[in-house]
């Protein structure tokens, strides 16, 4: 399972209501989650831009979206967004194939391939 950042805000309606009737929010996000294959792994609140960040593993970027695509359809939420997250190991392995492209791309006005360092 990959592992998914989901941040974003509330609406000035939303907070209103949540206010005046908290509720178990992760309780609410792990039943959309697990209802298509997905599982809530933590979920904080924070200051800022951003109310909130879950992680959330999911099984490929389409389980990932349609948690992201259901709650945000509820109109609630603002400036949602959806990072996949790369562990460690994975990064090793983005570098190497970036390496090998990297000395086949040709930027916009070269006639060559840039020379990788």
């Amino acid at each position: 399972m990959g592992k998914y950042a989901v941040m974003g805000g509330y609406t000035a309606e939303t907070w209103a209501r949540f206010v005046q009737n908290p509720g178990d929010r992760a309780a609410a996000v792990r039943k959309a989650a697990e209802s298509v294959g997905a599982k809530l792994d933590s979920i904080y609140w924070t200051f800022g831009d951003d109310d909130y960040l879950v992680i959330v593993d999911a099984p490929d970027d389409v389980t990932a979206a349609a948690v992201s695509v259901a709650v945000g359809s509820s109109g609630a939420l603002r400036n949602l967004r959806t990072i996949k997250l790369i562990t460690a190991d994975e990064l090793q392995k983005v570098l190497a194939k970036a390496k090998t492209a990297a000395g086949a791309y040709v930027p916009p006005g070269a006639r060559e391939p840039v020379a990788t360092r």
